[in-house]
């Protein structure tokens, strides 16, 4: 997301008959080995959350989805979702059920395997009881049907996500638990997996995602697309955008750029627009190669969403981005989309780096030096009010006191700083390879800010980061300037 927006205030049937049958009897005999459950394996049910810190019913346990493959189709007059996701997964340890995120939305039915499931809701869990237990280390594929309205969620910061309507269409983000209001799936961002999206919308319409565009007909009075992304990916990263959108091809070196933009944004998007493949390689030079197939962009007429997102391959933004934005979000795509967050604690690890980002741009573009941006900071004048200088020293990067604080100014702007403090330690030729060495290393994976400082120190040997970490990344209050 972009620190742009910060400043102004930041988720039945059962062979036929029977519809959502009660788990609570069967799980509980099951669990307690009162009974064989699936063929003599004595599977357990999957935790129903990931423990997140923020977001403790996040994700669920007991299984790493591998691959999602959606089909939907969307009309938005009568504003209505069908769906049919099938996940591949691999469970990781014996499973008598397992739980997916889904919000509101009407379940059909459930299939695992290809035989029938069954199944129940509370609130944004899932439930699903295959026919036999899963064993640890088997993969297998369930098969959501799905339909309704889809909705808006409001975040604890009072930022909106999900499906967020246009006048044209709809802008689906995620960002952090909003993508379980458009499909089933494992919604917590350390269980990344690769996408195959096909998406069919009223004749006249687009719809965009992330990835390659594998395919594009009309027929009937509708249009559908397919949408294929090939690298690990986070599903508070995963988009569609659906909408009247004027679209340009090209490429920036071997890459391919594919930008959609609303036309009413076109004339004034243009000239950033065009710069991507500059900022790319610039990127390139300074965090290494760009770590997925495709890049681009999507801009739609949306001021009411007010903010960007860094949608993996194809950031999000809700009118004409600037410059400074379009690095910012350019640089999720090593920090956050590549290498993202272990829970959502470790938010400053993708704010902290996309926002220094910016200020290594205006440093190697002729503008101030990164040092001088964290003076400016320090001293509060980089702020218009005092107010706003104040609030950069609320709490610690890597300690957000809620859930309604993980978007805040520290984990943006005092994360950044953290960053210029190692680089002050390390230097500037071993911190171009920390910086360099961090997307390498932790490529499309996950990691927390533990293993950060020990990164750090292992690419410093002999220099003493204790002292950043005790009063810059876990400090209370303003730190001594030494």
């Amino acid at each position: 997301m972009s620190s742009t927006q910060v400043m102004v205030s930041r988720a039945r049937r059962i062979a036929g008959v029977a519809r959502s049958v009660p788990l609570v009897p069967v799980l509980l005999v099951c669990s307690l080995g009162l009974t064989a459950c699936g063929g003599g394996v004595h599977g357990t049910p999957g935790a129903s959350g990931v423990r997140d810190p923020y977001f403790p019913k996040a994700g669920n346990g007991g299984y790493d989805v591998t691959h999602y493959g959606l089909r939907l189709a969307y009309d938005p007059d009568a504003h209505h979702l069908t769906g049919t996701a099938t996940l591949t997964a691999r469970a990781t340890e014996d499973l008598s059920a397992f739980n997916l995120d889904l919000r509101g939305l009407e379940v059909e039915d459930v299939t695992v395997g290809g035989d029938t499931a069954r199944f129940n809701r509370a609130g944004q869990e899932l439930t699903v009881r295959p026919p036999g237990d899963l064993d640890r280390g088997e993969t297998f594929r369930v098969t959501v049907r799905y339909s309704g309205a889809p909705e808006t969620v409001t975040d604890p910061d009072g930022s909106e996500e999900g499906w967020l309507r246009t006048t044209d269409g709809v802008l689906a983000l995620g960002e952090p638990t909003g993508s379980m209001t458009w499909f089933p799936g494992n919604h917590h961002p350390s269980d990344k997996a690769a996408y195959d999206l096909t998406v069919t919308v009223p004749e006249g319409l687009r719809a965009v995602s992330n990835g390659e565009l594998r395919g594009e007909t009309t027929a009937r009075g509708r249009t559908t697309s397919t949408w294929h992304s090939a690298e690990p990916m986070a599903s508070y990263l995963a988009t569609l955008a659906i909408g009247r959108f004027g679209v340009s091809r090209s490429r920036a070196g071997d890459l391919p750029v594919y930008t959609a933009v609303d036309p009413a944004e076109a004339e004034a998007s243009r000239p950033v627009l065009d710069r991507i493949p500059e900022v790319l390689r610039w990127a390139e030079q300074r965090f290494g190669p760009y770590p997925f197939s495709s890049t681009g962009a999507i801009v739609d007429r949306a001021p009411e969403v007010g903010y960007a997102l860094e949608t993996q391959s194809r950031p999000v933004f809700p009118g004409a981005p600037d410059l400074t934005l379009l690095v910012h979000e350019l640089a999720h795509q090593w920090y956050g989309d590549s290498v993202s967050p272990e829970s959502w604690r470790d938010m400053w690890l993708n704010e902290g780096f996309a926002t220094y980002a910016e200020w290594l741009w205006e440093e190697d573009h002729g503008g101030r030096s990164a040092q001088e941006t964290f003076d400016a900071l320090y001293s509060g004048d980089y702020f218009d009010t005092e107010e706003a200088g104040e609030a950069l020293w609320d709490f610690p990067p890597a300690e957000p006191p809620s859930a309604a604080r993980i978007s805040d100014p520290p984990v943006y702007w005092r994360g950044a700083m953290v960053l210029q403090k190692v680089r002050q330690t390390a230097g500037d030729e071993r911190f171009r390879r920390i910086l360099r060495g961090w997307a390498d290393t932790y490529r499309y994976g996950n990691a927390d800010t533990a293993d950060f400082t020990a990164f750090v120190e292992k690419q410093a040997p002999g220099e003493d980061f204790q002292g950043i970490w005790d009063d810059w990344l876990y400090g209370k209050g303003k730190p001594e300037r030494a």
